[in-house]
């Protein structure tokens, strides 16, 4: 991280780097050892460097899909700068921070799901907002939001998160290989014994790489976090806008009827972490120096082409019924 950062609390701070790091390193060491392994127990040794080309192959061919056609399959649509002035600016001032190439493009999306994700290389970045994040955050919260994302670009996250779903699933075709064909030929050549270990193994192997995955997002979350309060100099912020996330997104009858659905438990199937441990790593980076970006804890008020005003039914007696 070489863009100047607010002075947070020392201790915790290395504290968390330390720990993010070796998470990430010991979670892609792991997903490559486990493909390696299922590789080498079909193939060999061969199989072990045609993993490695194919997994080459994977990452090259993810960094080169265009972040406009990942957008596009969110009905994502480029904001203008006279529509949310506020956030354009916002958007310039966190990437000079972070000393990015280029300004990553701010993009809309029609949907009352409250989220914000991030597409693209450092040179060639977007980073989308909903419908429902726009209506429902303050100014200060969005900020947290926005450098969380940034942080995401400036680390890179993006490309180590498309190493371990590669790996997750390349570990998954191989396993697939190895019980419809490996299995099979092995029982054969070697008198009708049926090898148990390798089925087990060849069965387990996939959900072992997903675990890693999840495992793996979950810590690049954690330093992204981190990042942005770096960045920003203000960890309540996006504590803030963790916990109204977490308040606000799902309702009440979502959560009577399907319990757990935002959240998946044990905690070791989220691609997040825990909302509670997120705001409580943040809280302890606190001090009494003011945020370096600072921004009102105001709602935005962008024009009506972006977010349209919301009314209730109206009734029309010619067409008998509730209109919107």
């Amino acid at each position: 991280m070489n863009f100047p950062v607010q002075p947070l609390n020392p201790d915790a701070q290395i504290a968390h780097q330390w720990r993010n790091t070796l998470h990430t390193w010991v979670m892609i060491a792991g997903s490559a050892l486990l493909m390696a392994l299922i590789a080498f127990s079909i193939f060999g040794g061969s199989g072990v460097v045609w993993a490695m080309v194919l997994t080459g192959f994977g990452l090259w061919q993810a960094g080169r899909v265009s972040p406009k056609l990942v957008l596009r399959l969110y009905k994502a649509r480029a904001l203008r700068n006279e529509e949310v002035p506020q956030l354009h600016r916002l958007m310039t001032e966190l990437a000079k921070r972070a000393e990015l190439p280029a300004v990553p493009q701010l993009y809309y999306v029609p949907s009352r799901m409250m989220n914000a994700f991030a597409v693209g290389q450092t040179d060639n970045a977007a980073i989308a907002v909903t419908d429902g994040l726009i209506r429902n955050l303050t100014l200060r919260q969005l900020t947290g939001v926005l450098a969380h994302e940034i942080s995401h670009i400036r680390n890179g996250d993006l490309t180590v998160m498309a190493l371990g779903d590669v790996l997750s699933r390349l570990t998954g075709t191989l396993s697939t290989f190895g019980l419809l064909i490996g299995v099979p030929a092995a029982y054969l050549t070697s008198g009708g014994t049926v090898p148990w270990v390798a089925i087990i193994a060849l069965i387990a192997a996939p959900t072992i790489g997903g675990l890693l995955q999840l495992a793996l997002s979950r810590t690049r979350e954690y330093d992204a976090d981190l990042d942005a309060a770096g960045l920003t100099g203000d960890p309540e912020g996006l504590a803030s806008a963790l916990q109204s996330l977490e308040q606000k997104q799902g309702g009440m009858w979502e959560k009577l009827v399907l319990p757990g659905s935002r959240s998946p438990e044990p905690s070791i199937l989220r691609s997040h972490p825990k909302t509670q441990d997120r705001v409580a790593r943040l809280l302890s980076l606190r001090t009494n120096t003011p945020p370096m970006v600072n921004r009102p804890d105001t709602p935005i008020h962008p024009t009506r082409t972006i977010v349209p005003p919301r009314r209730g039914p109206r009734i029309h007696i010619g067409r008998m019924g509730l209109w919107y």
